[in-house]
């Protein structure tokens, strides 16, 4: 989550007009991509714990992705909101047909926050966002759900192996430079539908592939 600049506000909002004005054919088949790519991705294995998303408007659908996934063994979560006020998320545990109510954003999430999982316990979290840049820097949505349930990861003096963040985006949601903040939690891996971008200051993601 960048910084609260004009600047960045104004991209923010270009960005999320182009994103929800590709559509058609041209968008089926690029999130068919995107989800054969994440599909792929070695961390999608049997018995690996990975958050993915439910979408809202405009953002990549990686619906069949999680269907696909679970049916293969890995254990799914999705993001729910404890605390709007707060900004707390967490990830819970997600199958098809699983009980889903819209929350405050009209995003979709499951009903029942009991079956959570800590962020650090993930194996990989993939994550929708506004724009990113080649250094692994991302823009969201503003409000910082992702960068407090990952705050962890970041602490000074502490390595986190996991969960590799993955973040997933059409090729026309990428910018020259994304300003930053310290708060901000930088992405391991991008997805578009031209393949997996490693930005150049995490050539350790690479095993991930």
């Amino acid at each position: 989550m960048a910084q609260s600049t004009a600047e960045v506000r104004d991209a923010r909002r270009r960005l999320r007009r182009l994103r929800a004005e590709f559509a058609g054919d041209e968008r089926l088949a690029a999130e068919r991509a995107i989800c054969r790519t994440l599909g792929g991705l070695s961390v999608f294995r049997r018995g690996a714990r990975v958050a993915l998303y439910l979408p809202m408007r405009g953002e990549v659908d990686l619906r069949p992705g999680l269907a696909a996934a679970w049916r293969r063994g890995v254990a799914v979560f999705v993001p729910r909101i404890l605390n709007r006020r707060r900004g707390r998320m967490a990830f819970v545990a997600w199958s098809p047909g699983r009980a889903e109510r819209r929350n405050t954003f009209g995003i979709a999430e499951p009903a029942d926050a009991s079956a959570r999982v800590p962020a650090l316990r993930l194996d990989a979290v993939v994550l929708p966002v506004v724009g990113f840049d080649r250094q692994g820097n991302r823009l969201g949505m503003g409000a910082g759900y992702y960068d407090r349930a990952l705050r962890r990861r970041r602490e000074p003096g502490r390595r986190w192996r996991r969960p590799l963040l993955v973040g997933v985006a059409f090729a026309c949601q990428e910018l020259p430079a994304i300003p930053t903040s310290p708060w901000d939690v930088p992405l391991d891996l991008v997805v578009t539908e031209h393949g997996v971008m490693v930005p150049a200051r995490r050539p350790s993601a690479r095993n991930a592939r």
